[in-house]
């Protein structure tokens, strides 16, 4: 079984019951964290081949994005500036019914790149023709949690939830395991509770976590209220859902008695503050969901509402917005926000092993070059990754084991294939519609 020593790191390890940061060295073998020697390693290593000199990187646990829509990266830039009702109904749902399953794929390869070149190692994503985001993520070495989306108002719900019990068939598990399937209702909006009803009995008979859209915007809230008389965390928890292991993006307006249900159900919070703030929906009430005890991790959102797949600047717009809402310089520091992005998100998704940088846990980790102006001086490490560091300085990515990026350069994807391809694919996309 093949050995990677990563030697002399800074080792950022975001476990509780380690120090914040040594140096020292990782061993893995066969995909997990074998050994964290916390000092430069003085024998042993001579029946390891392969060693990466970390001397001028900072290594820590991979981040975990816990909400997206990847192949929408063909559409990055072609609608902004809008509210997120019209920015759906009036230009990302009608390109999208001429969407094909290349598109599909090629849209999912550029977000894929994007995040490994951004430390992302493990991605959520909810889309339509997720055989092909699969295809993508098991090729690229990306861990990944798919989900095809599902809509209850017409009947073709009824074959989409067909297609997602076939979909849990085919793929989870696969890629060695780095391919995780879930259930993806849209939104209470598009799932009235009847088609609740239809998800719940799939997502007990196959075991699987259910990620939905929840509370976005004022308007979605009213909207409930208007139709149902509750609000949608009530709607979604009288229709039995909540029972079940769920992830709820964004959960943007959200009352005390929201968080509550939220909190007693343990339903993760996938925070996508930059989506949020760009389409105008809002500010998640991070701080009371966190002091309620609820799991939270960040998500980007799909990259046509971001409109990047950075997490660097999603934990650090987390960290500044809650400040800077509560007027406390205290809140979200430095340490919480790198866990949000990381071990926050791998709980928050009910996924076990990774997230931290653990002696048994997988190998999913990230260096950053700490050798970089913007970096120096180095007081205080935590600081600087959530406040000074960009994705642009990472230089190391690897996923259960293998090498997805080193020195900055994707080891395992043709890069330039895609951007060609999805280039190509977006601007016939636009053609398509137009005909």
């Amino acid at each position: 079984m093949s050995k990677l020593l990563l030697q002399n790191a800074l080792i950022i390890p975001l476990d509780d019951d380690s120090e914040d940061y040594y140096r020292g060295d990782i061993l893995i073998r066969g995909g997990v964290i074998e050994r964290i020697i916390p000092r430069p390693l003085a024998g042993g290593a001579e029946d390891v081949k392969n060693i990466i000199d970390c001397t001028n990187m900072a290594v820590m646990p991979g981040f975990v994005n816990t909400h997206g829509h990847a192949s929408m990266s063909l559409m990055r830039g072609y609608a902004d500036d809008m509210p997120l009702q019209s920015w759906l109904e009036d230009k990302i749902w009608p390109l999208e019914e001429y969407l094909q399953s290349d598109d599909i794929y090629w849209g999912a390869q550029l977000s894929i790149a994007e995040m490994i070149k951004g430390g992302t190692t493990t991605f959520t994503d909810m889309y339509f023709e997720m055989d092909r985001v699969a295809e993508a993520a098991a090729e690229s070495g990306i861990r990944a949690v798919l989900a095809r989306g599902l809509i209850g108002l017409d009947s073709g719900g009824e074959e989409a939830l067909k297609d997602t019990a076939r979909f849990i068939d085919d793929w989870h598990g696969e890629a060695g395991g780095r391919i995780n399937i879930s259930l993806g209702p849209h939104a209470p909006y598009t799932c009235p509770p009847e088609f609740l009803k239809k998800v719940i009995a799939l997502a007990e008979k196959s075991g699987r976590l259910v990620q939905i859209h929840l509370s976005e915007t004022a308007f979605e809230v009213q909207e409930c209220l208007k139709q149902y008389g509750v609000r949608p965390p009530q709607l979604l928890n009288e229709a039995g859902l909540l029972e079940l292991p769920v992830i709820a993006a964004h959960c943007v307006h959200l009352d005390p008695d929201d968080i509550s249900i939220l909190a007693e159900k343990r339903v993760g919070v996938a925070h996508n503050p930059g989506s949020n703030l760009k389409l105008g929906s809002g500010v998640a009430p991070l701080c009371s969901m966190l002091e309620a005890g609820i799991k939270v991790g960040l998500g980007t959102d799909g990259p046509a509402s971001n409109n990047n797949l950075d997490m660097v600047e999603e934990m650090r717009l987390a960290s500044l917005l809650a400040k800077g809402i509560a007027q406390d310089p205290t809140l979200v520091p430095a340490k919480k926000a790198l866990q949000l992005a990381t071990r926050g998100g791998a709980e928050a998704l009910g996924l076990t092993g990774i997230g931290q940088l653990r002696e048994g846990y997988r190998a999913d980790l990230i260096g950053f070059k700490l050798d970089v102006p913007h970096l120096i001086p180095l007081h205080d490490p935590l600081a600087h990754l959530a406040y000074a560091a960009s994705a642009a300085d990472v230089d190391l990515v690897i996923v259960d084991g293998a090498i997805l990026l080193e020195k900055g350069k994707l080891v395992r994807v043709d890069e330039d294939k895609i951007r060609a391809e999805a280039t190509r694919c977006a601007f016939t996309l636009i053609e398509r519609s137009k005909k």
